[in-house]
């Protein structure tokens, strides 16, 4: 019994929602989003409250079951708030600049990296060590996050590179350690 999947989703004032066959559209004042899901899964729209059900328990549709959920209130979540996540930029001469739409990062390279944003994701830059990445669809701003973290992974020895704001690196001792 999937505890997430039988917890019906309430729809705020504002944001609508149109179930066509296996496809899910939401449309809120942030945007618009679209998503299949899969066969097995329905959907049922009862006033304000959407409810996903599944159609027998075996056990790759008890899985869909809670998951499509998920993924559906993130969608409501999405285009009524908006997702963002923060990466911090660590070490000597390591920094950001916005350049239009793109980010211009200075990363201890012999050159520049410029990163273009995808389709519905904006930066912010704060200050030349924080990067803010913003858009309606979480999946999009956790896989634009990470791709711009990979840029320059943290470092273990002297903590420069990217990292999550919320990331902690476990520091190691060099060789004068011992």
């Amino acid at each position: 019994m999937s505890r997430i999947g039988n917890k019906p989703i309430v729809v705020p004032e504002g944001v609508e929602v149109k179930i066509d066959g296996h496809k899910v559209s939401v449309k809120g004042p942030k945007g618009t989003l679209e998503r299949e899901i899969h066969r097995d899964i329905s959907l049922e729209l009862d006033g304000n409250n959407l409810k996903v059900m599944r159609k027998n328990d075996e056990a790759i549709n008890k899985s869909l079951h809670g998951l499509t959920r998920t993924l559906i209130n993130n969608m409501i979540i999405g285009v009524t708030h908006e997702f963002s996540k923060e990466l911090q930029i660590n070490g000597v001469g390591y920094r950001v600049q916005k350049q239009g739409n793109n980010l211009n990062l200075t990363l201890g390279y012999s050159h520049p990296v410029i990163f273009e944003a995808p389709a519905g994701i904006t930066f912010d830059v704060p200050n030349p060590n924080t990067i803010i990445v913003r858009g309606i669809d979480k999946e999009l701003v956790g896989q634009t996050a990470a791709v711009v973290r990979s840029k320059r992974l943290p470092e273990v020895y002297r903590g420069k590179g990217i990292k999550y704001a919320d990331e902690v690196i476990r520091r190691k001792e060099g060789k004068t350690g011992k």
